[in-house]
């Protein structure tokens, strides 16, 4: 992967990359209970999704794919694409300083948002950037541009593929508990689930194999721990699961 300085990016980024397209990735980070989202500090001062602009021979996966190997050092990461941001005014105001002009003009931005264990993370961050760190997902900082609107549109689209896509594989401990994937769930949801309609529905999805070996040490009934049957999972991330919540 070729590497590119900032001086190198403002006087011929426009030769390595496409001066019109970029990509923003909403990168959320799950653990025990927490929903935060990874932002970075520009040199300038202000926040921002971590992103950038295509290469001239990518396409706009591969760039969404290295931005978020760049920032958070995983791969093989839940990604998808879920909107196109091309307001005409989406960058009024806001220029990024001692950039060229093909930086600072208007530019259409895909949106993709992924879900990563963050503490399996070390923020990393790039050449515009000072600082690379989680915040807590209702503790946002003013951002540049339309990015607050742009995270609004990932939890939201987040939230609605909740219901066509399974999650959890790589946010929970191998083997774990129904409770405990419900409590990721409601994490994302932001809402109570009805336990007993939850277990239901995600035996239903047949993707989980239900071990011997219960979980012990609560003050409840020790329940039984599960683990992905990795194959189906995979199967139903393509396909579909096709139930609402």
């Amino acid at each position: 992967m070729e590497t590119i300085h900032l001086k190198d990016f403002y006087q011929r980024g426009d030769q390595v990359f496409l001066p019109h397209v970029s990509v923003d990735c909403v990168i959320f980070g799950f653990h025990e209970n927490q929903l935060k989202v990874l932002l970075l500090k520009w040199k300038g001062g202000q926040w921002c999704l971590p992103g950038g602009f295509v290469k001239h021979e990518e396409s706009v996966d591969d760039s969404a794919v290295r931005t978020l190997e760049e920032r958070t050092g995983l791969d093989h990461i839940y990604l998808r694409q879920f909107y196109t941001f091309g307001h005409p005014n989406r960058e009024k105001g806001k220029k990024i300083p001692d950039a060229r002009s093909w930086v600072n003009k208007r530019f259409i931005s895909i949106g993709y948002y992924a879900l990563v264990e963050f503490s399996k993370v070390n923020p990393q961050p790039d050449i515009l950037s000072t600082e690379c760190r989680w915040w807590d997902i209702n503790k946002v900082p003013a951002l540049i541009y339309d990015h607050k609107e742009i995270i609004k549109k990932a939890l939201e689209s987040l939230r609605m593929d909740l219901n066509d896509h399974p999650v959890g594989y790589n946010l929970l401990q191998e083997k774990f508990t129904m409770p405990e994937l419900q409590r990721l769930y409601e994490t994302i949801l932001d809402e109570s689930l009805d336990r007993r309609n939850f277990q239901k529905r995600m035996l239903a999805l047949e993707i989980f194999e239900r071990l011997k070996e219960r979980r012990t040490g609560g003050a409840h009934k020790a329940p039984y721990l599960y683990r992905f049957d990795k194959k189906k999972y995979e199967r139903a991330l393509k396909q579909g699961l096709k139930q609402g919540w």
